[in-house]
């Protein structure tokens, strides 16, 4: 894992950073690699990914850290990639491959209440998404709505959303 996050920092080359994506986002299945990677500093390196422009290795990197996610600690350290996510959904073409992968990461991001405050300005994004997107992309927006709809200091964020 150490090789695999230092290679990641090293190239440039995304056909490389694709795979090396690719081979954390499944080492990440196993909770004990989850807290090695954390350790590692791959979360910020991993995070770093969010600002390539190749779309797939975007897209790899949403992924992997969508499988870090599951553990608390890994959701702490990255919480400052929210804002970032929530943009790239925003940005991305609409029923994309990283629009959907960027949906599943705020989904968990926002199975507990801590990180709502940092979703509110992309309200709006998600229900257009939710009428707007193909049956998958209205599927994902509307489990982050629910989500969100879970917290009743959202409530008021939820209901004024211009859409």
């Amino acid at each position: 894992l150490q090789k695999l996050i230092h290679l990641l920092q090293a190239t440039n080359n995304p056909l490389i950073q694709e795979q090396v994506l690719i081979t954390l986002s499944n080492s990440a299945a196993f909770s004990v690699n989850q807290d090695i990677i954390r350790n590692l500093d791959g979360l910020s390196v991993i995070g770093g990914m969010l600002s390539n422009c190749a779309p797939k290795v975007k897209e790899k990197a949403l992924n992997a850290l969508n499988n870090l996610s599951m553990n608390i600690k890994n959701q702490e350290e990255m919480q400052v990639f929210i804002t970032q996510v929530c943009r790239t959904v925003e940005s991305a073409p609409l029923n994309s491959d990283v629009q959907l992968a960027g949906l599943r990461l705020l989904t968990n991001m926002s199975v507990t209440s801590d990180y709502h405050q940092k979703m509110i300005n992309s309200i709006p994004c998600f229900l257009h998404l939710l009428s707007e997107g193909t049956e998958r992309t209205q599927i994902q927006a509307l489990k982050v709505l629910v989500n969100l709809s879970a917290n009743p200091a959202m409530t008021r964020h939820l209901l004024r959303a211009q859409v």
